[in-house]
């Protein structure tokens, strides 16, 4: 239970943080180079040094952290709050702010469900502003009051505490706790609770920090890489090499993880080597002035001091040598053998505890760029899948700049992913390359019903989530009411054509219809131009995003039939949708879609067809 809780704090810590993470090295930078300690010293320019510290980074973590648990509004009233933390102290309040910010965003999530259906129609805007202002209010003079001052008290304390380990040459024993949690990936709620915060503290004092140091040391993990490298046999030995270049070169230092999973004795290895690289660290006096991120050799190299480098480098060279020598004898004493299965094994292990603490799924989220076309079809397809099994998981798609804070998987197109993770930082992020056909699915529907049978047994909270929201299904066009789907919308044995033009086509039938603005279909090769609309099995859906969902006058699709295909990239599409959609109706079409085009049989014949009727009746059927 503790270390589920330590989990959740990381992640939440990490998605405070990593957002905003350009802003650090930015100030970095700033300090590194123009303080009077720095590379080129500039009093004029070190005057933004103090404001950035002081102002813009605690109140960018405080609207991030309401953000997350409370959306914009939980923003607002974060940064609000987290003023009056830094007016109430007087040292930099990243800790206040990663305390105050997601307070904000839960007490405003939960002041606006208090008034939901108790406001009388009109009052809305007033309710909401007020509401908020008024909170915002409280949680400032709370801020100011209480947090700030607590916060301060605590940090005069842990830095007393730190600074006569320090003082004792202690800060080597760190690495007892340190190196392990990262294994553990609780690096998270050490590096950026506490280390981070204590580093900016002492980078004010005296230009650099070695907390900055002690998490982000990339020398006890290449050191173990190596000693896999010489000492290992089989397929372990040659994956090393790879794993070496992402861990030094890249930062990456999840990817030694599963080497010391499957050999646990190797933590004595990273535990020795880290401790060798503080006691390096500590030896020749050197700091860092900010986060190095990731803990690459060049991110460290980059924001150290000037004076400080030899004794950074000198310091990853002796933690790697020690790691390497302690892991070279552990690694030839144990003769047990271990395959590529074994790693195959350990890497599963990591990413089981990576999605520890998260509780059971309740929510996926499809995410695309419009959150209207292969994201709809991606939903419904997952869902089948999930009601096929007995799982009711609430599935949904979204523009990814709308994805739900309580998204815990998001499912996107892997072009889109490092958007995605933006947008949701603390949900677990599956990237596919085709909508329609992903063994991504099957993998997470496994996982799921796992969990779902373990859970009872475990005495833990049951793993099935809460019911799902079904596909809502097109309602019959009503007396005047335009179809989503006309039948003089669908174009049977169109003959080969360049892509642009076909999407042209579909454009013009939508445009011809009143279903949208003529400069939609600009907009829709644009969308073609950014990211392929090709979602496998012979079917393209060309669709404006962004600002093109303004020109959509009422939701619509057509249907364009090319018996030789279309190329779109790499691949033949021979069934091209045109789709407008502005609310869900149309997703009942998709989501027939997705079922029917799973069968290349049904694939088959939609490409060779030549009844308009039966298009129709296949994609707006109710069954």
């Amino acid at each position: 239970m503790m270390k589920t809780t330590i989990q959740k704090t990381g992640r939440l810590l990490s998605g405070m943080v990593m957002p905003n993470i350009a802003a650090f090295i930015a100030w970095g930078f700033l300090t590194a180079f123009f303080i009077p300690t720095g590379w080129w010293p500039n009093e004029n320019l070190a005057k933004m040094v103090g404001p950035i510290i002081t102002y813009l980074l605690p109140l960018l973590i405080g609207f991030k952290g309401g953000e997350i648990v409370g959306g914009n509004r939980g923003g607002v009233l974060g940064a609000v709050a987290t003023t009056g933390v830094i007016v109430g102290g007087s040292i930099p309040m990243l800790m206040g702010a990663m305390i105050v910010g997601p307070i904000a965003g839960l007490a405003i999530k939960k002041t606006d469900a208090f008034f939901v259906g108790k406001v009388p129609a009109g009052f809305e805007m007033l309710v909401n502003n007020f509401s908020a202002g008024i909170l915002g209010m409280l949680l400032a003079i709370g801020g100011f009051l209480g947090v700030g001052p607590v916060v301060e008290s605590l940090n005069a304390l842990l830095a007393g505490g730190l600074e006569r380990i320090v003082a004792a040459n202690l800060l080597p024993l760190a690495s007892v706790i340190i190196e392990p949690a990262k294994v553990l990936f609780l690096n998270n709620a050490i590096n950026h609770g506490i280390l981070g915060p204590l580093g900016i503290q002492g980078v004010q004092e005296t230009g650099k920090s070695i907390f900055f140091l002690l998490e982000t040391n990339p020398g006890p993990g290449l050191g173990v890489l190596l000693a896999y490298w010489m000492f290992a046999k089989g397929s372990i030995r040659q994956s090393a090499p790879g794993a070496i270049i992402i861990h030094f070169l890249g930062g990456i230092h999840e990817i030694y993880f599963p080497y010391i999973l499957m050999k646990p004795k190797l933590l004595l290895a990273v535990i020795a080597g880290g401790a060798t690289g503080v006691f390096t660290f500590s030896l020749f006096g050197v700091g860092l002035v900010a986060t190095p991120s990731p803990g690459s050799i060049f991110a460290l190299m980059a924001m150290a001091p000037r004076g400080n480098l030899l004794g950074v480098i000198l310091g990853v060279a002796s933690a790697t040598a020690v790691s390497f020598l302690v892991g070279s004898v552990i690694l030839k004493m144990d003769k047990t053998l271990v395959s590529e299965q074994d790693l195959d094994m350990a890497r599963q292990e990591i990413k089981d505890m990576k999605q520890s603490g998260r509780g059971p799924v309740k929510k996926i989220v499809f995410a695309c760029d419009a959150g209207m076309g292969s994201s709809a079809m991606g939903a419904s397809k997952l869902r089948n899948k999930l009601k096929a099994r007995g799982l009711t998981v609430e599935v949904v798609n979204e523009a990814i700049e709308n994805i739900p804070k309580d998204a815990q998987v998001v499912i996107v197109h892997k072009n889109l992913l490092q958007r995605a993770k933006e947008s949701s930082p603390l949900a677990e992020h599956i990237p596919i390359e085709d909508f329609l056909n992903a063994p991504a699915y099957d993998a997470l529907v496994e996982r799921l019903a796992a969990a779902k049978e373990a859970a009872p047994a475990q005495g833990a909270p049951s793993a099935e989530p809460v019911e799902a929201a079904p596909a809502k299904a097109a309602e019959a066009p009503a007396e005047g009411k335009v179809e989503v789907l006309q039948k003089k919308n669908i174009l049977l044995n169109l003959p080969p054509m360049e892509k642009e033009e076909a999407i042209r086509m579909a454009g013009r039938l939508l445009v011809d219809s009143g279903y949208v603005e003529e400069s939609y279909i600009d907009a829709m090769l644009q969308r073609e131009a950014d990211l392929t609309t090709y979602i496998g099995n012979g079917v393209a859906i060309p669709h404006g995003v962004g600002e093109a969902k303004k020109k959509i006058l009422k939701t619509g699709i057509c249907i364009l039939q090319f018996p030789q295909g279309v190329k779109f990239e790499d691949d033949l599409a021979y069934v091209v949708i045109g789709i407008a959609g502005i609310g869900n109706e149309h997703i009942s079409i998709l989501a027939n879609l997705a079922t029917v085009m799973e069968k290349m049989e049904t694939v088959e014949k939609v490409r060779t067809t030549d009844s308009v009727d039966y298009i129709h009746d296949l994609f707006t059927s109710n069954k």
